[in-house]
């Protein structure tokens, strides 16, 4: 009874961490997605943040999308080259109870902004 327990509490662990990679990754996709469009030379930086949120809800759901804190920015990287960074903050739920509400999540994808 005990090695049961045991199994499903690992496999629960095994799979939160494979829930949590894979919305890492769709939310970084999704900032990547965001600061290239704001990138664009008729795009304003504002926009950015919107069309990162979209692309998450598209991938996941719209609570997932809800959870999160998604800010642009411009930055002058030490090439001279101006980049458009959009970073995302927020928390992926956690299956196990044991590990609280929610797993901290902070990725930021960049792009190189066109001429205007």
């Amino acid at each position: 009874m005990l090695v049961s327990v045991l199994v499903v509490v690992l496999l629960l662990a095994v799979l939160q961490v494979a829930v949590y990679v894979h919305v890492r990754n769709v939310v970084t996709a999704g900032a990547q997605e965001g600061a290239r469009y704001a990138a664009n030379a008729d795009v304003p930086l504002s926009e950015a943040p919107g069309r990162t949120l979209a692309v998450v809800a598209r991938a996941t759901s719209a609570g997932t999308a809800d959870g999160l804190l998604c800010t642009a920015a411009e930055e002058v990287d030490p090439t001279g080259l101006v980049l458009v960074t959009v970073r995302c903050t927020g928390g992926v739920p956690t299956l196990l109870a044991g590990m609280g509400d929610l797993l901290p999540l902070d990725v930021t994808g960049r792009a190189v902004e066109e001429a205007r």
